[in-house]
């Protein structure tokens, strides 16, 4: 039984640790650990991911760990940011991509002072249906240290962040919908 045991605990280590390698060969921008301006380290990949709990557009609270057992897609951005609203297209056609999927989740994190004034607007104009989540007082960026926007980062079901990437990207790459498919149907994942 402990043998047993071992070897699904190394199966499981080794799936995860494909899961990593294989994110971070795809976002050239993942974070290694090293340390910000500040001399803080950015959280990276292989951390625990910090709860919280923020409205969402609708008013509904949303928090991360009422989300455990899903994997995760966490993104904070502004409107006023350029690489933020470069990149929100290729986050739709990912969540266009995974919306049927009932295990995994888009959370785009609003760092807007003005808050649903500024972002209700943005969301409408450019048609966006993955979840929006206003954090005027960078509840999140704080949590994660977040040094500039966009920042994403990746979740598993078991609230470890998998990847980290910094600044915008194309989310709607094959590849990219590849590693995540992959996670997802990793057991662990």
């Amino acid at each position: 039984m402990k043998s047993k045991s071992l070897s699904i605990l190394g199966l499981t280590l080794m799936a995860a640790g494909l899961v990593f390698f294989a994110l971070r060969a795809l976002l050239p921008g993942l974070i290694i650990p090293s340390h910000d301006s500040n001399g803080e380290a950015p959280v990276s990949a292989g951390e625990m991911a910090a709860d919280f709990k923020l409205p969402s557009l609708s008013g509904k609270p949303v928090s991360l760990s009422s989300l455990r057992g899903k994997v995760v897609f966490l993104n904070v951005w502004a409107t006023w940011c350029g690489p933020c609203r470069e990149e929100m297209p290729s986050m739709e056609t990912l969540y266009e991509d995974f919306k049927n999927r009932q295990d995994f989740v888009i959370l785009a994190v609003s760092q807007d002072r003005r808050g649903k004034i500024a972002v209700q607007p943005f969301v409408e104009r450019n048609h966006l249906h993955f979840d929006v989540l206003l954090d005027p007082d960078n509840v999140v960026g704080d949590a994660y240290n977040v040094s500039g926007v966009p920042e994403t980062f990746i979740i598993d079901r078991k609230g470890r962040i998998v990847a980290h990437h910094m600044g915008a990207f194309d989310w709607s790459q094959s590849d990219v919908r590849q590693a995540l498919n992959e996670l997802l149907d990793s057991k662990e994942g």
